[in-house]
């Protein structure tokens, strides 16, 4: 990800106080050393939402919101990164550098340029194209009949490929380098016989916008009966299909404030909206709507609507939509679902019925709990109890995708009641966790099934060795050690004098990486602030973690940090002895217990003892 020089967010994250950028926007209330206020990104009457002066970042203990005074003008104003980079530096009189080249794995900013260039030049073609080519009646024609105007039409930069194969060839690719930067934007096609032409040919063309404005691709509709209907450009360094959505930038820049998006399935559908006073209204890119679309949709208004045909495949789309909301529906969100009748969609209404008709639909569109169930319940008989029973089964997991929080609450409360089974039964119809791969060693030698309990054996809860935290991927644990000391380092990254080299090893995980990578981190600049921090890793999951885990750590004092930092140290370093003691604990546990010999069934309760001591639970 190219990323503007490390140095100067340092020195502008060092410049600001978060605790005046938060006042400004939210009222905020001194608490101990901390500042707190009522939470901006959801609902609540308690004020958990906490900023914290010295190490200049904020978190939220009800929603897990939580970053530096950059990540909450983003989220705040719902800007994207250089937007709240630029105001954050002209707040405080620092002038943007160039992109820093070495951001990252991917082509730099000024890399792109010629592509954002070239995709620009193109737009001015097919608008130019559709004011002045000879051929223009017809599409101009078909949009008039569409009821577009020409300042909607303008405003979405709508534009028109004209019949033949090189037009755009012949006017923007001059030379090579014209032609191989037209040819890697996707405006232009290759066939197997090295022939190149025009990817877009009679057809509307429309401009696909990014969060800047930039033109970063194309859709284009037939005119005629040429198939595909609908034609999309392909992606590029540029474009991502899975990321994009027609009509934000057009919806973000709107004067209005928007307080809901409609999510449609046609350009058309969102310029006919827009041009009769419905400016909230996106449409995903060939593709189906993504975990990625919500989370941005979210960060700009609380409520997303869903407006489909109502036919088969409309439905299987709204239903492909409500997978990827899931994950996204924190509390304080809402989504809804509208279907409107055979061979209707969002133009033909608003320009039969007109706005306010259309917007009363979206008021009253089914709430996403309400087309889970109904849409899971199809076909099934819930007077019956194996109807219930598949309709528990159909429902749970989906309930499981939920983020933790009221809403979800309130969903297995719903399910409880249409199917008389409880809360707790309901959860436990989740798939079980995938289990920690083994070695292939340990894995070969296993029994296939369970040998039957011996007579003589102990009861197993006596060698049940304590639960050993994962650290395994990216999800915070208070249980944790290795997360404990991550979220210490954040708050006081002078800690990192009592870290040991290669703490853990050489193992894998991620967490253990990224602990690895802060350490060196610090190390590398022992000035570095916990804002500081958190902006190198800003925009990341790796960002997201450790915002979390230096938010759940509430100890004031320096030495209060410093003791914790060296217990949590100290018991780390037993980490080899203590994986060491569990492998020859398995290994003893597999064998039926009145097999082992004195000796061993010796080390096995020498061993429990040792992993309780090693665990700090004896």
């Amino acid at each position: 990800m190219a990323r503007l020089p490390q140095s100067f967010l340092d020195d502008l994250l060092d410049r600001v106080d978060i605790v005046e950028v938060v006042d400004r926007r939210v009222k905020l209330k001194k608490a101990g050393k901390n500042y707190s206020a009522c939470c901006p990104f959801h609902d609540e009457r308690t004020p958990s939402f906490s900023v914290n002066p010295e190490r200049q970042f904020y978190y939220c203990f009800g929603c897990g919101a939580g970053g530096n005074a950059l990540g909450f003008i983003m989220d705040y104003e719902r800007l994207d990164f250089r937007e709240a980079v630029e105001g954050l530096a002209h707040s405080v009189g620092l002038e943007i550098p160039q992109d820093d080249p070495r951001g990252g794995n991917e082509p730099s900013r000024e890399q792109n340029k010629p592509l954002y260039d070239t995709l620009e030049r193109a737009s001015k073609f097919y608008e130019h194209a559709l004011r002045q080519h000879p051929e223009r009646h017809t599409v101009v024609k078909y949009l008039k009949g569409r009821g577009l105007t020409g300042e909607i039409a303008r405003d979405f930069r709508v534009g028109f490929a004209p019949p033949g194969w090189g037009n755009l060839l012949q006017a923007n690719g001059a030379d090579e380098t014209d032609q191989a930067l037209l040819m890697r934007s996707g405006m232009l096609v290759k066939n197997d016989k090295g022939r190149i032409y025009d990817r877009f040919r009679e057809r509307v063309v429309f401009p696909i916008q990014d969060q800047r404005g930039r033109v970063i691709a194309f859709g284009g509709r037939v005119l005629g009966d040429d198939k595909p209907k609908y034609l999309n450009s392909p992606e590029t360094p540029v474009f991502q299909k899975s990321r994009e959505l027609y009509g934000l930038w057009q919806a973000r820049k709107h004067p209005r404030r928007i307080e809901r998006i409609v999510v449609v399935e046609g350009y058309m559908d969102v310029i006919a909206l827009a041009q009769h006073g419905i400016p909230y209204a996106v449409a995903t890119l060939g593709t189906s709507t993504s975990e990625t679309h919500l989370e941005r949709l979210f960060r700009i208004v609380s409520e997303v609507v869903f407006c489909f045909d109502g036919d088969e495949a409309g439905r299987k789309a709204a239903f492909r939509g409500l997978e990827a909301t899931l994950p996204a529906m924190q509390d304080g969100r809402q989504a809804k679902f509208l279907f409107l009748p055979d061979g209707e969609d969002p133009d033909t209404v608003v320009r039969a019925k007109g706005a306010a008709y259309l917007e009363n639909l979206f008021d009253h569109a089914d709430p996403l709990e309400t087309f889970l169930f109904k849409h899971l319940a199809e076909g099934l008989d819930l007077e019956s109890m194996d109807g219930r029973a598949r309709f528990s089964k159909l429902a749970a997991p989906h309930l499981h995708r939920l983020p933790e929080g009221v809403f979800k609450t309130l969903m297995y409360q719903a399910l409880a009641e249409q199917t008389g089974i409880d809360v707790d039964s309901l959860k436990r119809l989740q798939p079980p966790p995938a289990p920690r791969p083994e070695p292939a060693e340990r894995a070969a030698s296993a029994p296939e099934a369970p040998p039957p309990m011996d007579p003589d054996e102990p009861p197993p809860e006596a060698f049940l060795p304590p639960d050993d935290p994962e650290i395994s991927s990216l999800s915070p644990s208070s249980r944790n050690p290795l997360h404990r000391l991550l979220g210490l380092l954040l708050l006081k990254p002078t800690l990192v004098v009592h870290v040991p080299s290669g703490l853990l090893g050489d193992e894998g995980s991620r967490d253990v990486t990224l602990l690895s990578e802060v350490v060196a981190h610090i190390r590398q600049s022992p000035e570095v602030t916990t804002a500081a921090l958190m902006g190198f890793w800003f925009g990341t999951p790796e960002g997201d973690f450790l915002s979390a885990l230096a938010g759940r750590e509430t100890i004031e004092d320096d030495a209060g940090l410093e003791a914790l930092c060296l217990a949590l140290i100290d018991k780390l370093s037993r980490h080899p002895a203590l994986d060491a003691a569990r492998q020859q604990f398995e290994a003893l546990k597999r064998k039926p217990y009145g097999e082992l010999s004195q000796e061993e069934k010796q080390s096995l309760l020498s061993l429990t003892q040792e992993i309780r001591t090693l665990s700090g639970r004896s």
